[in-house]
Formats: structure tokens, sequence, C-alpha cells
């Protein structure tokens, strides 16, 4: 008969640690008289994603290893040159060198191999290394696509986004769909979230949950966030709530994320945003305690935050156009950054009336910014803004982002954003302070001057700058 523990009795440290190892392994404790405390299962949360950041981190080769993969390599071996290359971009196991990763991942594409001609046209897609080209992309893709899920999720990628290429919707849902059937989540989720919100192509509620269910097959965070909210309009909260539990454990979160994160970690931290969303999403608005607007949210195409997060304003106040659609009645071309004054000429043509209001970027100017979201939010109206962030990553060190702001908190000093650039409903949870620091622009347009200050738009009527 095994030892039972007294009730009460804490387990030792040592005994934990294997229960969470096991757990982790995915392999069963038998000890049903002893199960996890809650305790325990935040630790084993944490130990899962720690275990995984740890081996996703680390490298698993040898120098000798790494010295064999290379001599390979230069033997013409195209598939130890890719590794080689990824390895060399990534500092895993060796030296980064992005130019030498480039090197190797060029010999390997001309020898034919798909994740290299993938790997290369990323890289012009992108303008990494190289100077960006998107019809050098375009072709790196194209001779891929076939045999490479991720070359078939770019080359859609490309045809949604008028990449090196015209704009394509159809032939871009087709690339996604070829890639999700090939095991690439991301494929599928986009395609599932296009299909939802008929962004350039009809909408198709059925194909979008299809997509949906296959990217949360594939465990992707962003198909599991949508999933989830799925389930939750449909009035199956348990159901919504067991998709964002696994997408929030796939990769580190915080108390609150920021909209300049990583794609995948932004999936993770959004989905547990969602799970402490859920009590207010479904209770009704208390004037200066909380307000939640939901928007019709839509996932933007490359480089089109503006027209999207305009166009999901714009659907909000009763229209029906996406992305796409706002995106054309500006002049800029498809896939590039909309001048702000453009997008609210826009909105004129489509027989809405919005305003420009600024705030000053100081202290003062943040709190009277702050008193007219809450006044809007508190009437039931979101309000765009525009988003700077700072930092080595971007272009010329900085970018802007443009969103809405849907509610807020105010006991927990938060605010709600419906993002373009996450997965629908969109929405994420920032800081007051993260607020202030990312709510400021100087280049959203010929309106701004060069000025630095906190730009938004709204309803006529309703509020003046600052």
């Amino acid at each position: 008969m095994p030892y039972k523990m007294p009730a009460g009795s804490p387990p030792s440290t040592r005994f934990v640690i294997v229960r969470l190892f096991t757990a982790a392994a995915g392999r069963k404790v038998k000890t049903s008289w002893l199960p996890l405390s809650d305790h325990e299962r935040v630790m084993h949360r944490h130990f899962c994603i720690l275990l995984a950041t740890f081996l996703m981190s680390h490298d698993l080769l040898s120098a000798a290893e790494i010295t064999e993969l290379q001599s390979r390599a230069k033997g013409g071996d195209a598939k130890a040159q890719i590794d080689l290359a990824i390895r060399l971009r990534d500092g895993k196991g060796i030296a980064k060198d992005d130019a030498q990763a480039m090197e190797w991942a060029h010999k390997a594409a001309d020898a034919g191999n798909a994740d290299a001609l993938d790997f290369v046209g990323f890289a012009y897609l992108r303008g990494a290394v190289v100077k960006r080209n998107p019809s050098i992309a375009i072709a790196y893709f194209k001779a891929a696509a076939d045999e490479s899920a991720a070359a078939a999720f770019n080359l859609g990628q490309c045809y949604f986004g008028a990449q090196g290429t015209e704009q394509d919707c159809a032939k871009a849902l087709e690339w996604w769909t070829k890639a999700a059937n090939k095991g690439h989540g991301r494929a599928a989720a986009v395609a599932a979230m296009a299909y939802h919100a008929g962004e350039g192509i009809p909408a198709d509620p059925v194909l979008a949950r299809k997509l949906a269910e296959r990217a949360a097959e594939l465990n992707d965070p962003s198909g599991l966030v949508f999933l989830g909210e799925l389930h939750f309009q449909a009035g199956e909260i348990d159901a919504a709530k067991a998709q964002w539990n696994k997408a929030a454990q796939l990769f580190p979160t915080t108390p609150t994320g920021h909209p300049a994160q990583p794609s995948g970690n932004a999936s993770a931290q959004q989905a547990a945003d969602l799970l402490k969303l859920i009590e207010y999403r479904q209770r009704k608005g208390e004037p200066g305690k909380f307000a939640f607007v939901q928007m019709p949210h839509i996932l933007q195409g490359y480089n089109n935050c503006g027209s999207t997060a305009c166009a999901i304003f714009a659907r909000f106040h009763g229209h029906t156009l996406g992305g796409w659609d706002y995106k054309k009645l500006c002049p800029s071309p498809l896939g590039t950054g909309t001048d702000w004054g453009h997008l609210l000429d826009a909105s004129a043509k489509i027989g809405q009336k919005w305003k420009l209001v600024t705030y000053t970027p100081d202290d003062d100017g943040f709190m009277k910014a702050t008193d007219m979201l809450k006044s809007e939010l508190d009437a039931g109206r979101p309000v765009i803004v525009d988003f700077k962030y700072i930092g080595p990553q971007y272009p010329n060190g900085s970018a802007g982002h443009t969103l809405n702001v849907c509610g807020y908190i105010a006991k927990d000093d938060l605010f709600i954003l419906c993002n373009p650039a996450v997965a629908t409903p969109g929405l994420q949870l920032i800081t007051t302070a993260d607020l202030k620091n990312f709510w400021r622009s100087d280049h959203y347009g010929a309106l701004s001057k060069g000025v630095l200050s906190r730009p938004a738009f709204v309803i006529d009527g309703s509020h003046t700058s600052q």
C-alpha cells in the first residue's frame, strides 16, 4: 500500500520538480493521491514556459557537430548549407553573422533547396542584410512554394499585400490554404480571419471556421485566439477559455504586453488579456469605472494599419468596407503607408464626418487626451490613435502604427486596444504608462508638420484639439 502524506503536508521540492518535469514532458504521473495544488499549477505553467524558452534558445549541437555541419556545407550539401545559414542568422551554436548566413543560403538556393529559396526571398521582402526588393522576393517564393509551406505562406502575403506584384487576394487565399494543408498554422489563421472579415474576398463563415480549426490543430497561437473568439461570440465561454488558455501557455506572458511584441508572443499575451476581459465584455459599462466598445475587427495586410484601423472604425459606425477598400480611397499605392490627411479625406468620401484632434506630448496633454478617451468610450464611441515605436529593429530607428482604443478599466489603470495587427478580435490590454509612451507621433502625415503630438480621429462634433 503506497505511503499517504498527512493532510496539509507540502510535498518536497524534489518531488514537485519531478512532477512538474514529467507533466511538462507530457507524461502522466501516478500520484492520484496527491493532485496538483493551485500553487503547483501556477508553477507548472511557468516551468513549461521556462523549459520551452530554454530549449528554443539553447543550441543542442556540440562544437564537433557544428564543425561537421560546416564541413558538409563546404562540400556542397544544400541541406547543410541552409541549416548553417539559419544558425548563422540566429546565432545558435555559432557566432551570429548575417552576411555569411545569406552567402550560405544563396548557395543552397542556387541548388534548388526550397527552404533556402524561402530564406533568401524573405530577406529581400524585409530588406534584411540585402536591399529590400519585393519583386526579387516573390520570384524566390514562387520557385519554392510548391515544396515549402513557409514559401507558400509568404507568396500569399505578397499577393495579399501587393508586394512585388499586383494585388490578388483570391490568389493569396489559395496559397495560404495550400500552406495550411502543408502544416503552416499561421497561414491557416490569416486565411481564416480574411474569410471571417471578408477582407479582399467575399466573407465565408464556414470556411473561416474550418481554417481556424486547422490553425488551432497546428497549435498556432493566433489561430487559437481566433477560434476562441468564435466560441466566445457563440456564447461558448468554456470552449473560448480552453483555446485562450492553450494559446497563453505557448509563450511567456506578463500582466500586460505592448503592441510592438513579436507575433507569437503578442498572440499568447493577447490570449491572456482575453481571459481577463471575459467579465468586462459581458457587462454594461460604468462611466468613470470601465467601458468596452465591441468593434468589427479586420486583420491588416502588409503595411496597411492606417486604412485597416479606419475601416474597423467605419464599420463600427455603419459602413461595410474593408481595409483594402479604404486604402483604395487614398492616393498612395497599396502596400505603402498612408498619410493621415488622406485617411481623413477618405472618411468624407464614405459619408462619415471625422475630425483630427491632437494633444501636446507633455503630462498635461496626456491627461487631457485620456480624459477625451474616457469621455468618448463612456459615450460608446471608440477612438483612432497613432503610435510611434522606437528601436534599432525599425527602419530609420522608428515606426508608426495606427489602431483603435475601445475601452478602459480605471481600477487597474488599463486601456483596451483594438489592434489591426493582431488576431481577431484584436483586443489587447495596455497600461496607462505604456499608452503614454507609445501614443505620440510626428510623422503621421503632412498635417503633423513634423511636430510631436498625440493625434486621434474622433467623430466630428465631440472634441477639439488641446
